[in-house]
């Protein structure tokens, strides 16, 4: 990723920066809001590492969930190249910049819906213990589905996008519906909407899926 734009350099103009300087600075940042950062870097452009480094492990980590680790790389990086570039578009009202960043993420992993399904039912013809560890669960927002992995995600596979992207931006990225419904531009309403039915078309393939017992 091309982090130049936004790298604090080493030394100041004058060739200098001492110590104390760049402890002042990691000091301000670590301890600045979301909206603070973005709005100093508007000023000081390097600022805006501050904020890259806060949130791209979460963004990574949510897009290789979603789709394999190749494209979280590439959406990840591209996610904070337009936050960057749109820095100056955002609201300062807005102390945690999650739910913005989660929302160009979702942008962006709109383009793979065909590689996110093919990888949803692939997993579904997969073997329980090849699932990640707490894939079902932490889907289906604490339902207990270790016997049902393969069944849950053939049943995320048909869920629509628009239900798809609100069930695990609650489940994985963990924003609540408001700010699930300012990352996709929405009403909160609508998102408690989509959630629900997720939700319900979730709870009836764990319900469907057989027990160990019933094995």
């Amino acid at each position: 990723m091309n982090r130049e734009r936004w790298i604090p350099q080493e030394k100041a103009a004058d060739g200098t920066q001492s110590d104390g300087e760049s402890r002042d600075m990691t000091q301000v940042t670590q301890q600045a809001t979301d909206a603070a950062l973005v709005e100093r870097s508007l000023r000081q452009p390097e600022c805006f590492a501050a904020l890259f480094n806060r949130h791209y492990s979460a963004i990574h980590g949510y897009a290789e969930r979603r789709l394999s680790r190749p494209l979280a790389d590439d959406i990840a990086a591209e996610t904070f190249l337009i936050a960057f570039d749109r820095r100056d578009t955002y609201d300062l009202s807005r102390p945690d910049a999650r739910p913005w960043l989660y929302g160009i993420a979702s942008n962006l992993i709109s383009r793979h819906r065909r590689t996110e399904i093919r990888q949803y039912r692939a997993l579904a013809r997969t073997d329980v213990r090849e699932v990640g560890e707490d894939h079902a669960e932490r889907v289906a927002d604490s339902l207990d589905a270790s016997a049902a992995r393969g069944r849950l995600a053939a049943a995320l596979a048909e869920l629509s996008a628009r239900d798809r992207d609100v069930l695990l931006l609650v489940a994985w990225a963990e924003l609540t519906s408001d700010e699930v419904g300012r990352a996709l531009g929405v009403p909160a309403g609508t998102v408690r909407s989509r959630l629900h039915r997720a939700r319900t078309k979730i709870r009836a393939v764990l319900d469907a899926a057989p027990t160990r017992k019933e094995r």
